[in-house]
């Protein structure tokens, strides 16, 4: 859980100093915000083929049907969209799961929940054989939120603590992980239908996948929001939290479930993707500080940020074909969470 200390002024510079902090961070969210612009229009632009921004602009608002035109609409708008919502998705579920569990390498698939995504999926194109991306999105969506509601109680439901929700969460991925290994060396097909989607990718989106997931999402990130507060209460300590107000139980079961609504949607329609999550809390941290209040609406920003960028760069360096976004995340994100860790000051949790 995040810290929330409130540094000492020198004196004679107290009464400024709170709103001086808020207005540097009000400033970056802004710049933060036309960062992610950039890299949407970049997103438009950048693949396998270069489409020029007057190009782009034709084909999101004076739509011809020419090639061109079809490329930026049909298959770069919902690619970015998806993009910016798995991103949002990411980056508010490992804040989340970071506070919620006091533990600075959590990422959106401790408790379970992309391990229940994948099982579900295989289950799916092994037994019932579903085929489609959009038959994988419910299965996967079902996996994930069946799993979190086991994972809560055995983690001793209204008695759970962050380390019994953690404990519990790394053994149900651990038996749902060798189910599936298991499916796919006993299915072929399985295995076949199963690499792509494992590997993390946005190269499937369409805008049925877009639209199923997009509730799901906004209702996890309006979730997620409203329990800032709460969660700020509860890194004082559970003692202090009750004191305050807070209900702990309340509290807990709410952000799991925001968790299972962001990271259970991001999953479904992505796949797995590794280091989003647990890389950009450290990174926001780092300039925001622990206040969850400031954290997650610049996580929402700067993860879709990372997604797409890191998107972009598999599509150039692999050209004519693409790396999938979970590789390159993967490439990427080891290095540069190194890096945040030598070279930055970490927030306490």
């Amino acid at each position: 859980m995040l810290a929330v200390v409130s540094p000492q002024a020198p004196p004679g510079a107290a009464p400024e100093a709170a709103p001086r902090r808020n207005a540097r961070r009000v400033a970056g969210l802004f710049v933060s915000a036309g960062l992610l612009l950039l890299v949407v229009a970049a997103s438009f632009a950048v693949g396998a083929k270069q489409v020029p921004l007057d190009q782009v602009w034709h084909g999101l608002f004076h739509y011809s049907g020419t090639e061109t035109d079809v490329v930026v609409r049909d298959v770069r708008v919902p690619r970015t969209l998806l993009g910016l919502l798995a991103g949002a998705a990411l980056g508010l579920a490992g804040t989340m799961m970071q506070a919620l569990t006091r533990n600075p390498l959590a990422d959106p698939g401790l408790f379970g929940i992309s391990a229940g995504a994948a099982a579900s999926v295989v289950s799916g194109i092994s037994f019932l054989g579903v085929t489609p991306l959009t038959g994988y999105v419910w299965f996967a969506f079902l996996g994930a939120a069946v799993v979190s509601v086991v994972v809560y109680a055995l983690g001793g439901s209204r008695g759970a603590t962050p380390v019994r929700l953690a404990l519990a969460g790394t053994a149900v991925t651990a038996v749902l992980n060798g189910y599936v290994y298991a499916v796919e060396l006993s299915d072929s097909a399985a295995l076949d239908r199963m690499r792509f989607w494992t590997v993390g990718s946005l190269a499937s989106a369409n805008a049925t996948v877009v639209g199923q997931v997009a509730p799901f999402i906004g209702g996890g990130v309006v979730l997620a929001l409203a329990l800032a507060r709460p969660l700020n209460a509860m890194a004082l300590g559970d003692d202090q939290a009750k004191a305050l107000g807070t209900r702990l139980t309340t509290t807990r079961v709410l952000g799991l479930a925001a968790v299972t609504l962001l990271c259970g949607a991001a999953t479904a329609a992505c796949g797995p993707i590794v280091f989003v999550g647990l890389m950009v809390p450290h990174a926001v941290r780092s300039f925001t500080g622990p206040d969850l209040r400031w954290v997650l609406p610049y996580a929402a920003v700067l993860a879709p940020v990372l997604l797409l960028a890191t998107d972009i760069l598999g599509r150039v360096v692999a050209r004519p074909s693409e790396l999938q976004v979970g590789v390159v995340t993967a490439l990427v994100g080891g290095p540069v969470f190194i890096h945040l860790i030598r070279r930055r000051k970490m927030a306490k949790l």
